[in-house]
Parts: C-alpha cells; structure tokens; sequence
C-alpha cells in the first residue's frame, strides 16, 4: 500500500502504483518503508531520502511530504545482482522457438547454431535487451553485467544496440557490458579490432573465450584481451569452459597476466568448470593465485557435469557471483531472469539442503556480485544506495524456494517494479 503522508490519495493504476507518460513513479524524494524485515530480521522503518538509505529503525516519525509505502511485514532484500548475462540474443517477445542441440556437443557448435538462427530471425539486440531488462527488474533486478557479441558478422551492431539500452534504462538498472568475442577471435580476423572500438564506445570489460580449444593460441589470446584491458583501463571477464588441466592451465596464465600488469580485484573467470574437476594439490594452488591475484569466479552450475566447489572456494576467501546466462535462447530453455531460482538451482546442482547453505548462495546475487561489480555503495545499511527488494516470505531461503512475485523492487530509491510488474 502506497500513500502520501499528507491527506491527499494518489491516484492508482491496474499495477497499485500511478505512472506519468514517461513511466516515472510520482514519489517524492523522501519514501518510508515501514513494517520490512531485513535478511529477516525483526520488523523495522526504512527511510530513503535521495536515493540512499538515510535511516533503518522501528516506528520512523513521518514528515510532511514523504511517500510511504506500507512493506506488510514482509522480507527486504538489497537488490539482486546478475553478474553474467547475455542480454543482447534472447528470443522474447517472440512465439516459443523449439531448442535444438547441434551434434556434436561442442561450444563451437552451439555458436554457429545461435549465429545462424541470429540472421534468420534478424533480431534487434536494442529490442530484445530492452525486453530483458524489463522482465529482470519486475524480478528484483537492479544490476546487470551482460556480455555483448562482438564478431565480423554482426560487426559492433550488438554492442550498440545494448548501449542504447543502457542509456534507455540508466536510472532504473545498472548495466555493465563486456565486449566478448562469442566466436573467437584469433581465428576471425578483424575481431580483434571490432573488440577494442567496442570498448572506446563504453565497454566496462573486455571478455575472452576458451583460448586453447576456440583459438588454438592461449599465450596470444590473452596477451591481446590483457592488453586491450591495460590500454584502456577496463576490467576482464574471461568465458573459460575448457576442462581438466587444459582449463587449469589457462587460469594459471590468466593470474600471472593479473599479476603483472596489476589487474588484482579487476579480473573475472567465468565458468571455470576445471576448478571441480582437478586434483585435491592443484585445486589447493589455483585458490592461492585466485587470491593472491584477486580474481572472481563466476559459476552458474551449468550443464550435467562438474563445476567449481563454491563453497570451499568462499571459505577460502574468494569471491564469487552467479548470473542468468543466456535466457530464452538458442542454447537452451531453463535458465530465467530470476536470481533467486538460479540460486535455487546452484541449491540443488551442489546438494545443500541447509538454510545457511542457500543463504550462502544467496551472498552470490546480493554481496558478491556487487563486489564483482565494484559497487562500493551496496548493502542494506544507512549511507548506501537504496536498491531494494520487498518480497514475500518468512526467510531469505523460504523465497528462494518458492520464488513469490516481487512485491516492490527499488532502484536508488526509485520504484521500478511492483507486484511482479515493471514499472519503466
């Protein structure tokens, strides 16, 4: 319930909440959230003033002018954060598309089936990011770092069009974009170029992919993406699905190349499923370069097969976050926007049954990604950006079990999202 604390009504639309042509919510600067439960936690009052948390305390006296919206007791949650997604080539908005699984199962072959059916469908990447975006805030949503396709047949056309849509969406979502060469990049010529112009356009990062098996060359894969990343200030995010001590091997490189050019804290491998697939000695030194070196781990729980040990890797002080990936695409029909059943399927994929075991993943959409994306005014406490998630549920883990709609999902103190419905 949401009303002004003098004794005007507002006016309420199908959603609860009243929207002018330009889709802003007509709240003043300063909302109370009263009757919320942070992580759970006892009933408080919330105050948001200019965007930030101002006050968290029972019973907050209301002054003059400030918008209160009535929580109903119910869960609060800082905004979730899907720190690896691919929003530029899913296939919403569209009749349901029949998923095929190209032969044999290799990565290449799923890129050249997600290349072709790109051109036969044309699709627009502004369009379907733009639609992405919105499902993904009406879930809870309030940062996004996506992974663009650069490569010689799209050219930069991708990258543009999700730029548009970040400028689109950029007071109601945060959107970082990895400039990433989906189908290689030594071996198609000129993609290297396409990739730097990408990132003087406005890449936060450059990404890389599987440098022995794709590129046949991991010494010059990454000396080019590490390059590009020191001549431009940008992060990294390196896509490495390569298995056993191949995939091993590369993590050494990329941490040595960390280490030089003191990239520490600036760098992200995602996927890495050969961290759960080496021996117990060389698992024991990779963590030493993860941490030394400051590098993130990304892990969806993808696929049937192994995937990095999440929790020995976070005991061990490595941080890590979790994404959607693709959603609704060509390469497969289960992942969703959603970060709560992500969390709920690494949940299942890695055996926990615990509550501390599913709020421990929860730390994945909430704490760690925001460190990966550096997003030192995060939290649920007073002085931080106020990216919030009200959403029903007795526990943090009973919502991640249920998944209930989102009941209001704020964006620095911006109401973006109610009742499962996006607002901008």
């Amino acid at each position: 319930m949401l009303r002004k604390s003098d004794s005007n009504k507002k006016e309420l639309g199908s959603s609860g909440h009243r929207t002018n042509k330009q889709g802003e919510n007509p709240m003043s600067t300063t909302v109370l959230l009263r009757n919320v439960r942070p992580w759970g936690a006892a009933s408080i009052d919330l105050l948001i003033q200019d965007g930030k948390i101002a006050q968290m305390a029972p019973s907050i006296p209301v002054d003059v002018g400030t918008t209160v919206i009535d929580g109903q007791n119910q869960l609060l949650l800082p905004g979730l954060v899907n720190a690896h997604a691919h929003i530029d080539k899913n296939l919403f908005g569209r009749p349901w598309h029949p998923n095929e699984t190209p032969e044999p199962r290799r990565i290449v072959d799923f890129v050249e089936n997600e290349r072709r059916l790109r051109r036969e469908l044309n699709l627009s990447a502004e369009t379907q990011s733009a639609l992405e975006v919105r499902a993904a805030l009406a879930a809870g949503v309030t940062q996004i770092r996506t992974h663009v396709d650069v490569d010689t047949d799209a050219g930069l056309k991708h990258f543009e069009g999700v730029l548009a849509t970040r400028e689109a969406f950029k007071d109601a979502i945060t959107l970082q974009l990895v400039a990433f060469p989906q189908s290689g990049m030594l071996v198609r010529p000129g993609t290297v170029e396409l990739l730097e112009a990408a990132v003087k356009l406005g890449a936060d990062a450059i990404g890389g992919l599987d440098p022995s098996t794709i590129d046949r060359d991991p010494v010059r894969h990454l000396d080019t993406i590490f390059a590009i990343a020191d001549r431009h200030g940008v992060e990294v995010d390196i896509h490495l699905h390569e298995p056993g001590t191949l995939g091993a091997f590369a993590v050494e490189l990329i941490a040595e190349r960390t280490r030089v050019l003191g990239l520490q804290g600036r760098v992200t491998i995602s996927h890495v499923f050969c961290l759960g697939m080496i021996d117990e000695p060389y698992l024991n030194r990779l963590i030493e370069l993860l941490l030394e070196n400051r590098i993130n781990i990304m892990s969806l729980g993808s696929g049937n097969g192994n995937f990095p040990p999440l929790k020995r890797l976070h005991d061990a002080g490595v941080t890590l976050c979790t994404g959607s990936d693709g959603v609704r695409d060509t390469w497969g029909p289960y992942n969703s926007v959603d970060m709560l059943d992500r969390v709920k399927f690494l949940g299942y994929r890695s055996g926990f049954r615990k509550d501390e075991e599913v709020e421990f993943l929860l730390s994945l959409v909430t704490n760690g990604g925001a460190k990966v994306m550096s997003d030192a005014a995060y939290g649920l406490t007073p002085g931080c950006r106020a990216d919030l998630v009200v959403v029903p549920g007795d526990t943090p883990t009973d919502a991640v079990i249920n998944l209930p709609a989102r009941t209001y999902v704020f964006k620095a103190g911006r109401l973006v999202a109610a009742d499962g419905v996006c607002l901008v």
